[in-house]
């Protein structure tokens, strides 16, 4: 719900101190801030969302790509249109915890999804980093996996600035099979 702006602070009744500020209402969100489907521990892999993502279909997951130690999947709730994550199959909750292989095919997967984003949206430049653990910043500290954020010339505007609302600009299943489809064979 969008409270309309007016030269007159209106009074909101139920939001805190009346303060003119336009508010865009997203109670979906409550289920990534109180960690909905979110593993309870630092070696949970019981419910951990990332070790199951790969038992989906492609479409039910919104898995990108897969290789024989990680796969690429949508971030259900993205920075920008396009985050994905690249993730291993392997439950580890830290980079050094991988293996030589598992390494290179995360740094490899990484290169592709930059060349995907690109080809199927024209990204400008990226974003890419890994949260390791909570107090880094990890929403599921106990499944390692890399973020992969495309950027664009201007995409910061009033609405993230000001409003602290980003617009995506596409359904999440539209992007992913756009980027499968972008993914390079081979």
């Amino acid at each position: 719900m969008l409270a309309r702006m007016t030269s007159e602070p209106e009074q909101q009744i139920g939001v805190g101190t009346p303060d003119a500020f336009q508010r865009l209402w997203t109670p979906h969100r409550m289920a990534y801030i109180q960690g909905e489907n979110k593993p309870s521990g630092p070696g949970a892999q019981d419910g951990c969302p990332f070790c199951t993502i790969p038992a989906k279909s492609d479409e039910d997951g919104l898995i990108l790509a897969r290789g024989e130690h990680v796969y690429a999947v949508l971030n259900l709730y993205p920075y920008n249109g396009g985050h994905l994550m690249v993730v291993p199959y392997r439950h580890v909750a830290e980079y050094t915890e991988l293996d030589a292989d598992e390494t290179a095919e995360l740094a490899e997967f990484t290169k592709q999804a930059m060349r995907a984003l690109r080809a199927a949206s024209g990204a400008h430049g990226f974003n890419i980093g890994m949260n390791q653990g909570t107090v880094a910043g990890a929403g599921i500290a106990a499944h390692l996996h890399q973020h992969v954020v495309p950027r664009w010339g201007g995409d910061t505007n009033f609405m993230p600035v000001v409003g602290h609302t980003k617009v995506l600009p596409q359904l999440l299943a539209e992007t992913r099979t756009m980027l499968a489809q972008a993914w390079p064979q081979g």
